[in-house]
């Protein structure tokens, strides 16, 4: 399967992950590039870990291995944030395209309408996971090439505060944002803006 392209839209998304096999088979992709690797021992030997064939009449799932080292099975999902989880894998992986694709975020409330959610509580159970997800050391490391800095204040107007680099009022945020020219990005709050700070 070819890398993922960065400016999929909404229907080519759907279109490639529409079945949780399609969904099952690129998080294994990401996740075990070099073949299939034991969750619970590390075991790399990809050739001897063997994967247990799906059966409905005996519930067993697609996409369950068994290692031959600690005779533990896992799936693709064990140890990730879709562990646990009775959320279908191609639902998670569009939630993370509508949460990433929208510019000023996402409600929990959105997502269980376009996903066809069962309550609001599981759609805001994704949404925390995926935050979750985002401190992992893979999203929080150093930016590269060129990268640009900008602030914002977030909240309500604070009354006789026109000076910036100031959030003593307690009705403002200070966030600050670095950018990656064509790459991540990296938001911080901060109590006050000051260039030592930056």
């Amino acid at each position: 399967m070819l890398p993922t392209p960065v400016d999929l839209t909404l229907d080519e998304i759907q279109s490639r992950f529409g079945t949780d096999e399609k969904a099952r088979a690129y998080l294994e992709e990401i996740r075990w590039p070099n073949g299939v690797v034991c969750p619970h021992c590390k075991n790399a030997d990809h050739k001897r870990i063997w994967e247990i064939q799906p059966n409905e009449a005996a519930k067993i799932r697609a996409g369950l291995y068994q290692c031959p080292e600690c005779k533990k099975q896992f799936t693709v999902t064990v140890g990730t944030i879709f562990e646990d989880s009775h959320i279908p894998l191609r639902k998670w992986l569009v939630a993370w395209y509508l949460l990433f694709s929208s510019k000023k975020g996402i409600s929990s409330l959105q997502i269980q309408r376009m996903l066809g959610l069962g309550s609001y509580r599981t759609a805001l159970f994704m949404m925390h996971r995926i935050r979750y997800a985002l401190a992992h050391p893979a999203f929080t490391g150093m930016l590269k090439g060129v990268v640009e800095v900008d602030e914002t204040y977030v909240g309500g107007k604070a009354p006789g505060m026109g000076k910036r680099g100031r959030c003593v009022s307690g009705n403002k945020t200070c966030v600050v944002s670095l950018v990656e020219r064509g790459g991540n990005s990296r938001s911080f709050v901060l109590d006050r803006i000051t260039p030592d700070k930056l």
